[in-house]
């Protein structure tokens, strides 16, 4: 009998930050804050109501917001990792700059968010 693959998250993860940062012709800056909360089923991603972000313009804002639910949810799909996200992902906090923020930089950070709270739990990842 096969047992049914573990989900993620087993339990809340809280405060996972991740800074994606590249100096170079083509820039990249992402500051996150995230929260993975066990779900029933699914994936769902919200922001935390009233965070403000310093940046201009701020229409950009949802759009670096939802690149980097992308990458958490991206990162979380892999057949490698083994499990069955479950996970309610909360932004916390954000920090974008001018000259290096971007859709891929914020998709990027989204990732990498991923890939540390599945370390924390000690589940496959690549």
């Amino acid at each position: 009998m096969t047992s049914a693959p573990p989900r993620f998250p087993p339990y809340p993860i809280r405060g996972v930050c991740v800074l994606h940062q590249k100096q170079n012709c083509a820039p990249h800056f992402a500051k996150i804050t995230v929260d993975f909360e066990p779900a029933v089923e699914g994936f769902a991603f919200e922001v935390v109501q009233g965070l403000t972000v310093e940046y201009e313009p701020a229409e950009d804002l949802p759009r670096f917001f939802a690149a980097a639910a992308a990458g958490i949810k991206e990162q979380l799909s892999l057949p490698e990792h083994e499990t069955v996200t479950a996970a309610r992902v909360v932004l916390r906090h954000a920090r974008a700059d001018t000259f290096g923020s971007h859709e891929l930089a914020f998709k990027i950070a989204g990732y990498l968010a991923a890939r540390k709270a599945l370390e924390r739990t000690g589940m496959p990842r690549l």
